[in-house]
């Protein structure tokens, strides 16, 4: 186990580590979609790459959410045939998004030997996400094209 000082300075390595390995900026907050967004998440489980989407509005939530589930099979057949499509997800604080990830199971930030791993998987499946988002922006941003 690791003290908590520990456990942040292998964690901020971890991404500084990230960082340097793949220098590129990443799509993440660009959206220009406000609360819609691309996040990178580690622990000492697994690895994602997630979709939030997290409007106030629920309406909203609601039509992005939908926008691109009707692109599910697209998603899934030509960018991330493991992706995992979730309308209504609580957040730990309790929160209700709806996110659409991929997995990584049996890797741990904690353990330096699976972190190539990690940031291959990181790079190559962001990079798929972000493609199928360039793809299909004008589409998802558009509220008035309804699904």
């Amino acid at each position: 186990m690791y003290s908590k000082e520990e456990a942040l300075r292998i964690k901020k390595e971890f991404w500084i580590t990230f960082a340097d390995t793949y220098p590129r900026k990443w799509l993440l907050h660009n959206t220009k979609i406000k609360d819609v967004t691309f996040k990178f998440y580690a622990d000492n489980k697994k690895a994602q790459v997630l979709l939030d989407i997290e409007p106030k509005d629920e309406e909203k939530r609601k039509i992005y959410y939908e926008k691109i589930e009707s692109l599910k099979t697209i998603l899934l057949e030509d960018y991330l045939p493991e992706a995992i499509f979730e309308r209504n997800f609580y957040l730990e604080n309790g929160k209700l998004i709806s996110r659409i990830w991929v997995n990584l199971d049996h890797v741990c930030i904690n353990n330096k030997a699976t972190w190539d791993t990690i940031y291959d998987f990181f790079n190559e499946k962001m990079t798929s996400f972000e493609m199928f988002f360039y793809e299909h922006e004008d589409y998802i941003k558009d509220l008035e094209i309804n699904t």
